[in-house]
């Protein structure tokens, strides 16, 4: 090789002259040394370009994804919804047993490191000049930054960008900062991503309630949830007991664990099964549609913001009234319905609520058989006329307006009420006057949105209100006539911020008490006429009101109430893509327009099975 220095040639001694054989082609000390300076050289140019290149604002939108989470009343978690399992929480929330536990096995020195791990670094230079997988021993803070920042592929590009942002990030956030974001953006097996979302995946419970041992499972887990998850196989629980127990030991040699609480450890804490994840499937999506909407309305959080992640909601659903509502409609079906063999039994729906009276919380709901399958929530649905269901809120006015005193009217409309006399109901509603029905009824907790044209047909129910609506509204004649807006949430967080506009829903004196236990007393009548004597005798006193033989809309209800529990349910028939309801006619084998006994059924067997009803019986 030749080159021009000074004007004059200038010549690199290779091969080597004055040397024979193979030693012309050994290099000398002064070629060995300029090419290591060179290479050095444009190693030093290339991790500087990289170090100059790389942001640690470049958070790849993964790493960001959170889901949101649904408890039931209880606390306990009823469905995480996102992309990503994942529950972000802060180092506080985090025990310091589980800290430990995670520094001790996967990173001793972290806290001492600058980073990175140049032992690692070299054994991923050494892999990739065997042609092997660029991988080393990575500190938690490349660990960090690979989940966050990065990709998993395998690669020298990827690796040297690993270094130069765990060296950024090691100068820009302290080390309880890099600890707190790792333990939240960790895989733990079971589809769990972050320390709290694996410690309701494997032990039911928040992260903060987490003891040493079952802190040293998790951060076994660490090393590789698909290999050290002990509920897969005896294999997986061998080798999860070897790594439990090692991480207790290596707590205990650096001196984050005395031998004395490490020898009270000798039980290993067995992680509940594996649950099937329902998602959204069964009653679970009906009840976040709800709650949704009810998040939205109050505090102004639009569908694109609540679908960025990371909300705790608290809701006022309590499990096991949702599956007894969930497991009473099934039976019903079951035993009533034979759409095999009964073209009406086909395309029936039913919908149910049940509402704490006096307070207006949604206890239970029923929307349907499954909300992956069937989209509407028939709780919650608008179009299903209420027929003489509404006919209560007729009375009410009249009471309330004085078209007829308590005294004289009351007996005359109290068996009118009984028998579904609609004749009766359209004139009492003309001569007491339908703004002054409508504004009772609206007043009473149902939406105006589902009031329907004042027509004389409007006293007898054409108005289509939600079941969730009339079990709050008739709640408030069990109230005393103090009506109180159905609620599904007691509260919602983000990032650990709660949200305003959320405190609970403040009642009002919506009627007189007088009217509202005149009312009452009516559909005492009701519930004694059509229910079960065996039924009446299980509960406090109920009153109720309901459709009819003399009702002429495609859809049957019963609405009834105790002192602790107002329940409604509906049935209708309608088939997807088509507008308006089918006929109710022979449904069940009924001779009747309805068959006005299996929303009946569906309350009888709900309430008498119900605590929440029952409980009623003490006051």
């Amino acid at each position: 090789m030749l080159r021009r220095w000074k004007g004059r040639r200038f010549r690199v001694d290779y091969p080597r002259r004055g040397r024979r054989g193979v030693l012309r082609w050994v290099p000398s000390w002064r070629q060995v040394l300029g090419l290591a300076l060179s290479g050095f050289a444009a190693l030093a140019a290339l991790v500087g370009y990289v170090y100059a290149t790389v942001h640690t604002s470049d958070v790849n939108a993964y790493a960001r994804a959170e889901a949101n989470v649904y408890y039931w009343a209880d606390g306990t978690q009823m469905v995480s919804v996102g992309p990503v399992n994942r529950q972000n929480v802060p180092l506080s929330d985090i025990p310091a047993s589980l800290q430990n536990a995670v520094i001790a096995t996967e990173n001793a020195t972290f806290y001492s490191d600058p980073g990175f791990s140049v032992r690692g670094l070299a054994r991923a230079v050494v892999n990739m000049a065997r042609g092997q997988e660029v991988q080393g021993g990575s500190t938690i803070t490349q660990q960090y930054v690979k989940n966050t920042y990065l990709t998993q592929e395998q690669s020298l590009d990827r690796k040297l960008r690993e270094l130069c942002l765990s060296v950024k990030l090691s100068r820009s956030l302290s080390k309880q900062e890099i600890l707190q974001g790792y333990l939240n953006t960790s895989w733990f097996g079971r589809n769990a991503y972050g320390v709290q979302a694996a410690a309701v995946a494997y032990y039911g419970m928040d992260a903060k309630d987490l003891d040493p041992s079952r802190s040293a499972l998790l951060a076994a887990l660490l090393k590789s949830g698909e290999l050290y998850d002990p509920s897969l196989s005896e294999a997986h629980h061998r080798r999860a007991v070897e790594r439990w127990s090692y991480v207790l030991d290596r707590q205990v040699e650096l001196g984050y664990m005395s031998a004395r609480e490490r020898a009270t450890y000798t039980v290993f804490p067995e992680p509940r099964p594996e649950a099937v994840s329902t998602s959204m499937s069964g009653q679970i999506g009906y009840l976040v549609d709800v709650a949704d909407k009810y998040i939205k309305n109050r505090t102004g959080l639009t569908t694109e913001q609540l679908g960025r992640g990371g909300y705790r909601i608290r809701t006022t659903f309590d499990k096991q009234e949702v599956e007894r509502l969930r497991t009473t409609v099934e039976e019903v079906r079951q035993r009533a319905l034979d759409p095999a063999r009964r073209i009406a039994d086909r395309e029936i729906e039913i919908g149910a609520a049940s509402v704490r009276p006096g307070d207006g919380a949604v206890l239970a709901l029923y929307g349907g058989s499954d909300a992956t399958k069937h989209f509407a929530n028939n709780a919650d649905t608008a179009g299903v006329p209420v027929g003489t269901a509404f006919t209560p809120f007729v009375l009410a006015a009249a009471l309330q307006h004085g078209a007829g005193s308590v005294d004289e009217a009351s007996p005359a409309l109290r068996r009118a009420l009984v028998r579904g006399d609609n004749g009766l109901y359209r004139r009492l509603g003309a001569d007491v006057g339908l703004e002054k029905v409508r504004d009772l009824a609206v007043g009473s907790g149902l939406l105006p949105l589902s009031m329907a044209p004042l027509e004389p047909s409007f006293a007898v129910g054409t108005s289509t209100p939600s079941a969730i609506r009339m079990a709050g509204a008739y709640a408030t004649f069990a109230a005393d006539g103090r009506q109180t807006d159905p609620y599904s949430v007691t509260a919602v967080s983000h990032l650990g911020r709660p949200l305003e506009g959320l405190e609970r829903p403040e009642g009002r004196q919506a009627l007189d008490a007088e009217v509202a236990r005149e009312v009452s007393g009516a559909l005492r009548d009701v519930a004694v006429d059509v229910m079960a004597p065996d039924a009446i005798r299980a509960l406090p006193p109920v009153s109720a009101g309901r459709t009819g033989d003399r009702d002429r809309v495609p859809a049957s209800w019963f609405v009834g109430y105790t002192g602790r529990l107002s329940t409604a349910v509906t049935v209708f028939r309608s088939r997807p893509g088509t507008e308006g309801l089918l006929p109710m006619t022979g449904v069940a084998g009924s001779t009747s327009d309805r068959a006005d006994f299996l929303p009946l059924r569906v309350w009888s067997g709900y309430m008498t099975g119900s605590p929440a009803s029952r409980a009623a019986g003490a006051e």
